[in-house]
């Protein structure tokens, strides 16, 4: 028996409707469901991509309600409220907060088995918030976290290199923000170490290489302040990470998880590579870092385990 596959995006903003989009490109579902507040724009979107039937293999798009998730394998949530003028981060975290006890009472209900994940920002710390008030085992609650940061920064040491970004093996961990930190201790490309040496005709200096993270960091505002929201990427990378659960591919991927004592770091969401399958996160890996990148780190955790305490969980 052929299993069904089902796929549940929470929200149809700017990131829903993208990796809806993906999803539908790639088939990797049977059947997307799409939920929102507003149902009518729901409803438009799954006709929208449902008139795109003819040139993809098939797959079934349709709004929904949470009683139509049963049977989701994966629940994607990307709902959330956007910050209002004068407001406080804070502020702004405690009403998202609000919206997503609301979502995962529902997701208790009627998916209490689906993997969830997390895109809504700030997405390490309502990860952990999800993980909080679900009843499912922290496994099945995965934050994005610094899969797109990653993405970035290979790509961009690619560039700098005149290699393929996928030749790069190179990782940003910790925060999904302005924490996060660049491992430049274990990157290579094909194997061979970048760091502190010259390579295909290019030196590693701190200095010039400190360019192309800050250009990670920070390519969030930039486009932001250009198209007004992320969107395409953060698709992307929603869809490779349900190509991979629904695959079981037990691919290693850099999102956000609870540590449990890695890297001496307890109770906090932050990125570090973990194995995704069927069955959410299936183990961790930690990778050897410098003492400097494990106190950024930790610096980046604490940073974030403030946040939390500020929150109205």
């Amino acid at each position: 028996m052929i299993q069904r596959r089902t796929i549940g995006i929470i929200g149809t903003g700017n990131v829903g409707v993208a990796v809806a989009y993906a999803i539908f490109l790639q088939a990797r579902a049977n059947e997307i469901i799409l939920i929102d507040k507003n149902r009518k724009k729901a409803e438009g979107e799954a006709m929208d991509l449902t008139h795109g039937q003819a040139f993809v293999e098939k797959t079934v798009v349709r709004a929904g309600d949470y009683a139509d998730l049963a049977a989701a394998q994966i629940v994607i949530i990307t709902a959330g409220v956007a910050q209002q003028p004068g407001e406080s981060r804070i502020d702004l975290l405690n009403r998202n907060t609000a919206v997503f006890r609301d979502i995962v009472s529902q997701l208790e209900r009627h998916s209490p088995k689906s993997v969830l994940i997390v895109a809504t920002n700030p997405v390490d710390i309502l990860t952990y918030i999800t993980q909080s008030l679900s009843c499912r085992d922290a496994s099945l609650v995965i934050g994005t976290g610094t899969m797109l940061d990653t993405g970035r920064f290979r790509a961009l040491i690619g560039d700098y290199y005149d290699v393929d970004p996928r030749s790069v093996h190179a990782y940003i961990l910790g925060e999904h923000g302005d924490s996060e930190v660049p491992i430049w201790s274990s990157a290579d490309i094909g194997g061979v170490p970048i760091m502190n040496q010259p390579l295909l005709g290019r030196t590693f200096d701190p200095d010039t290489m400190h360019r192309p993270f800050l250009s990670v960091r920070n390519a969030a505002y930039e486009i932001i302040d250009r198209k007004g929201n992320t969107s395409s990427a953060i698709g992307s990378v929603l869809a490779r990470m349900v190509e991979v659960i629904m695959d079981d591919r037990r691919a290693v991927l850099p999102v956000s998880v609870c540590l449990t004592g890695q890297y001496d770091i307890h109770d906090v969401c932050i990125s570090i590579p973990a194995v995704l399958g069927r069955n959410g996160v299936e183990a961790t890996i930690e990778p050897d870092l410098s003492v400097a990148e494990v106190e950024e780190l930790r610096r980046s955790a604490q940073l974030l385990k403030r946040q939390l305490a500020d929150t109205d969980l």
